[in-house]
């Protein structure tokens, strides 16, 4: 079963080349073109990896991380 990353970035060029490169070494990718598209993705699926832009017209990438963080359901465990 492919490992699974999530692609956040409001640069679709950027996306394009990250998931090509990506999905040819084997992995599955979703993409988001903002943090709140990236926040409804986290639907309870499995994502191993996450690659998030800093700075997005929504929702910059530290509070999607933070958000990731508060929520049950993709808060880190250890």
């Amino acid at each position: 079963m492919a490992k699974t990353v999530l692609i956040v970035d409001d640069s679709a060029s950027l996306r394009m080349v990250v998931n090509t490169a990506l999905t040819g070494a084997g992995y599955e990718v979703l993409e988001a073109d903002d943090g709140p598209p990236a926040l409804e993705l986290l639907d309870g699926r499995k994502i191993n990896l996450v690659v998030c832009d800093i700075n997005m017209p929504l929702m910059d990438g530290l509070t999607v991380v933070k958000t990731m963080k508060e929520r049950p359901s993709t808060a880190s465990r250890r």
